[in-house]
């Protein structure tokens, strides 16, 4: 085991509640949403498929002033796409013909994007690949050596590799990997399962020993609209026990 995977277990963690919106939220709204239940928020910050890639709010500082406001932060990279990503609108993003280089080109691209915010090594990086035919034996190939590939750059440079997808694809597949013993996995796992039942045990995807413990997210709900302090914004609902960012200077 490499020194940065041993550091995941030990990076710095949040257990509680989370949210994450497509557009980075102003800080007056991060503020006024301080009257939530919210501590954590998921920052889609970098990636060639990002479905808001105008990020006018997201910059160092405002990562900075977020965390002396006492929010924890979720870095989401939303990189390539897998060919047979079942969105229609990403697979125009979908890896090419060399998911390895490609997977390592965007691992490094995700690390220097999370720097240039502030954040520091142990810090987690979610790569986001949405939902997928993981039955596709080809396609799941692919995306498995993307994967892998930019789980050992963004390892070897020092930050934690973490992987967002529906329970039911993505997760399903690398649950499968773990089990079979297939190395350069990512270190924390955040499952989408809209079941709003939130907890990060009980996966039906993955074996209660993978992932555990304090390495788990569970999206248990999306689209939903909120108001507090009189900001609303449209979000995905999370219940975190996983690392999250670390900031330069705090």
């Amino acid at each position: 085991m490499t020194p940065t995977r041993a550091a995941a277990a030990d990076t710095d963690r949040f257990d509680g509640w989370g949210f994450d919106t497509c557009v980075t939220p102003s800080l007056a709204t991060m503020r006024a949403w301080n009257s939530s239940r919210y501590r954590s928020i998921g920052v889609y910050y970098g990636g060639r498929g990002r479905g808001c890639p105008n990020q006018p709010e997201l910059s160092k500082s405002w990562v900075s002033s977020v965390y002396g406001m006492g929010w924890k932060v979720l870095p989401v990279f939303v990189g390539s796409q897998s060919p047979c990503v079942q969105a229609e609108g990403k697979r125009k993003v979908a890896i090419g013909s060399d998911p390895a280089g490609q997977g390592a080109d965007e691992g490094r691209d995700a690390v220097e994007r999370a720097r240039a915010l502030g954040m520091v090594e142990g810090t987690p990086l979610y790569l986001d690949m949405e939902a997928y035919d993981q039955n596709d034996s080809d396609c799941a190939a692919t995306t498995l050596s993307f994967v892998r590939s930019w789980d050992r750059e963004v390892e070897r440079l020092g930050f934690v590799s973490g992987f967002y997808s529906s329970a039911d694809s993505g997760v399903q597949q690398l649950g499968d990997e773990r089990k079979a013993g297939t190395s350069d996995l990512p270190s924390v796992m955040w499952f989408a399962r809209w079941n709003d039942k939130p907890s990060v045990t009980g996966e039906s995807s993955l074996r209660s020993e993978d992932w555990s413990p304090h390495l788990r997210i569970h999206q248990y709900a999306g689209d939903v609209t909120e108001e507090h302090g009189g900001q609303e914004l449209s979000i995905d609902r999370n219940r975190v026990d996983a690392p999250v960012a670390r900031i330069a200077g705090q």
